[in-house]
């Protein structure tokens, strides 16, 4: 047959038109958009050059609600504008398209409001699950979104119980890392600046660059945080012109930062000041985002494996959404590493793995009730990556 030519039509096009057109019944016209392998070849082609000459797009809402799930699945961050965000959606990306699904991206601001509302979207969208950088103290929301059927996965947060797969990095490790590189650099004013406290992982890498202080024998109260009111460019900066702003004695003599944006805003603002980088000042980031390498003075950083975070969580969120009943939570971990660059240190280095105890000291005991962390592969193509699992 010749092919059809292009028909215009006023207002959208139905799957009636489609029909009329091929000369063909509705139900062959469903059945060439669900079971193409049912009709014959010439039905089904002249069906599909229909479709092509209407223009017709099928109706996804309506065949969601007739199957029960989309094809896609919710992703929640809660900064879009961040960089370690983007990095993990395109993991996430990665992993859903390879599955055959789309994904939809939600920024919440870090805001409850907002979180709310995009979960109400996303389950009336009929995803297949979602995954989501909480805000603090959405559990309860989340408890009531599986309870309603919809799995639900923590990005770059560690679950608070057994009933949710989650995949994190250990942050503590991560500041633990920062500060002991700093104190082995000779530096003993150091301030921490990272906010809201309230943030899981702001909270988390100062108790890490606590620990690295205490087991120095320092006192907790030798690090000075300064609180910033978000993670972002102009947030460091403002700490930055309070900590030039202090007098040359009782200025920080290194910084770690919570994360590569705030480091980037302070760095900006020592510039401004006149304070060298380095010499006057050390600086250490986190994330090891692209442009960490890039800065005017590359920055030192703990590097976090942000594609592997989001291939992981799409794989255990598709598992969870396809396994039925035979799904067992998981609890992923995995391992930063510290990147030393001109920002604290003259000269690249290569990653620096979590700190191992040295022969005299003795590990902490995990508690009794915790199983015992069993290393997994884990998807993406980061070296180094290593990630430790707690089955549910």
């Amino acid at each position: 047959m010749t092919a059809l030519e292009d028909v215009v039509t006023e207002g959208p096009v139905s799957i009636r038109d489609v029909a009329a057109l091929a000369g063909v019944s509705v139900g062959t016209v469903s059945n060439v958009l669900n079971r193409p392998d049912i009709v014959a070849e010439p039905t089904r082609d002249r069906v599909l050059a229909a479709i092509k000459s209407l223009g017709f797009i099928r109706n996804e809402s309506a065949r969601q609600l007739r199957a029960g799930r989309s094809r896609t699945i919710g992703l929640v961050v809660l900064d879009v504008a961040n960089p370690f965000f983007t990095d993990v959606a395109r993991g996430v990306e990665d992993e859903a398209s390879e599955s055959g699904l789309a994904v939809i991206l939600c920024n919440s601001d870090d805001q409850k409001a907002k979180e709310s509302r995009y979960l109400e979207v996303l389950e009336e969208h009929r995803v297949q699950g979602i995954l989501i950088t909480p805000v603090s103290g959405a559990d309860q929301r989340l408890a009531s979104v599986q309870r309603r059927g919809t799995p639900v996965v923590l990005v770059d947060s560690r679950s608070p119980s057994r009933g949710q797969c989650s995949v994190s990095v250990d942050d503590v490790l991560g500041g633990d890392l920062a500060v002991t590189h700093l104190l082995e650099e000779g530096h003993r004013q150091i301030a921490f600046v990272g906010g809201p406290l309230s943030i899981r992982q702001v909270s988390d890498r100062r108790d890490g660059a606590l620990a690295a202080l205490e087991r120095a024998g320092r006192d907790g109260a030798d690090l000075q945080v300064i609180e910033t009111p978000a993670l972002n460019v102009a947030a460091g900066q403002q700490a930055g012109a309070v900590i030039a702003g202090l007098p040359a004695g009782a200025r920080p003599t290194a910084v770690f930062c919570a994360n590569d944006l705030l480091a980037l805003g302070v760095l900006q603002e020592m510039t401004t000041h006149r304070i060298r980088v380095p010499d006057g000042i050390a600086i250490v980031g986190y994330d090891d985002v692209v442009f960490a390498s890039a800065a005017a003075v590359p920055l030192s950083s703990v590097r976090q494996p942000r594609h592997q975070l989001g291939r992981a969580a799409a794989q255990l969120l598709i598992e969870e959404a396809l396994g039925g009943g035979t799904h067992r939570h998981r609890q992923v971990v995995f391992e930063p590493e510290l990147v030393v660059r001109a920002s604290s240190q003259g000269g690249p280095r290569r990653p620096r793995r979590a700190r191992r105890p040295a022969e005299d000291e003795t590990p902490a005991p995990a508690p009794e009730s915790a199983p015992e962390p069993t290393p997994v592969p884990v998807p993406g193509e980061a070296a180094g990556a290593v990630a430790s699992e707690v089955t549910g």
